[in-house]
């Protein structure tokens, strides 16, 4: 008789013949990739023909893929075992449980079907957004989307982008203890024409904040004009645009601080003010990284691939954004650095998320972590290090004696 995993196999090979997979999730991971969590599996119908779609689930970003029904069949017979130690397979027939253990023969479970409706296998299904175009009449006001509510033509990456902001706003608030229900003051900086900054606003006031206070901060007037005025005819009267630059803003106290896009240094002023300000949440997607690499004189090693433009440009950008999260956790944040958007919307995708500690952390352990990667760098000077009074080298002893 076949064992238990191959009896499971056989019910998922089945199930995807017959058309009658709901689902198929993998957990309980096992292997060398520590981020990656789940996966999950459904059958989708594209223009070529049947697929089987692959959410492989890591600790900060799901990547998507397709593959037809005998890659994907081959696919997960590769995970179980290797990377996974569990599988639930559910169909409109029946539900099975898998389970892979240690010095164990394989046990399988089957239960009635959790899911007895038919399979949708459409793969465009109309996803449900945290903003709806037709009910924010500030996405027309701002070019987003036409008067009868639609996503204008070339907008929709932008929309996308809003969507995603919304989303991990609401984790990361989550995540940091600030409920959408509590009295919250957040600043955006170097807002631009405000679409997000209008997307946080209107998605809080939606969500029930009870006392919200949200404020952009723009260098251009003719913007923070514009700004101003639609936050007015909305009556988003929590909501306002000040003139200023990140460096010469004065903030008070803040719980949020969002500054994307925000060019070379100015986010390390962004970050350094969030932590000033006693943010209990600091959230910024860097932008074009020119300072440290006129200082960049890594280990011997790298430097022949770092003679190619291309490959020191983004090794700068590394080992920027590496810097600020390490200066942050010393700082007395958690820090998660993950991807915003896909690449085919925006170039500009990396994201930085500082969330402050409730409990105190070793500092020096935090700034031993930030020195060692500085020096394997030659980097001895860095903007936020500066104005957090860092220093990047370690002060050395005077053995002089007089």
């Amino acid at each position: 008789m076949p064992d238990a995993r191959t009896r499971f196999l056989d019910m998922l090979e089945l199930a995807v013949r017959q058309d009658v997979l709901v689902k198929l999730t993998l957990g309980a991971g096992c292997g060398a990739d520590l981020t990656l969590k789940n996966v999950f599996v459904r059958q989708v119908g594209l223009r070529s023909g049947p697929r089987l779609s692959f959410v492989f689930r890591h600790a900060t970003r799901d990547v998507i893929k397709n593959f037809t029904p005998e890659e994907g069949l081959a696919q997960v017979e590769a995970l179980l075992g290797s990377a996974f130690r569990t599988a639930n397979l559910f169909t409109t027939e029946k539900s099975a449980q898998l389970e892979l253990r240690d010095g164990r023969a394989p046990r399988l479970s089957l239960s009635k079907p959790v899911h007895p409706a038919p399979v949708d296998t459409g793969h465009d299904r109309k996803k449900r957004r945290a903003l709806c175009s037709g009910a924010c009449p500030w996405l027309h006001t701002l070019g987003v989307t036409t008067i009868e509510g639609r996503v204008a033509h070339g907008m929709e990456a932008k929309f996308r982008q809003i969507n995603k902001f919304v989303e991990l706003l609401q984790s990361l608030l989550t995540e940091s203890h600030l409920g959408p229900a509590d009295s919250l003051l957040l600043v955006d900086v170097g807002r631009g024409k405000g679409y997000l900054t209008f997307a946080a606003y209107d998605w809080l006031q939606r969500a029930g904040a009870r006392q919200l206070n949200v404020r952009g901060i723009e260098a251009r007037i003719e913007l923070v004009e514009l700004c101003n005025r639609v936050a007015a005819e909305n009556r988003f009267d929590g909501l306002r645009f000040d003139a200023g630059t990140i460096e010469s803003a004065s903030l008070g106290r803040v719980d949020v601080l969002v500054a994307l896009h925000a060019c070379d240094t100015a986010t390390d002023d962004a970050i350094a003010k969030g932590i000033q300000a006693g943010a209990s949440l600091i959230l910024v997607a860097p932008c074009c990284h020119k300072e440290l690499r006129p200082q960049l004189r890594p280990a011997p090693v790298l430097a022949p691939a770092l003679k190619h433009g291309i490959l020191r440009e983004r090794q700068a950008e590394f080992v920027t954004d590496a810097l600020r999260a390490a200066l942050l956790e010393w700082a007395g944040y958690t820090t998660k650095v993950f991807e915003f958007i896909a690449t085919e919307h925006t170039a500009k995708n990396l994201m930085i998320a500082g969330m402050k500690r409730k409990l105190p952390v070793s500092r020096e352990e935090h700034a031993r972590r930030v020195r060692e990667l500085a020096a394997f760098y030659g980097v001895q000077s860095q903007r936020l290090a500066a104005q957090m009074g860092f220093e990047l080298v370690e002060p050395r002893l005077n053995t002089n004696e007089h």
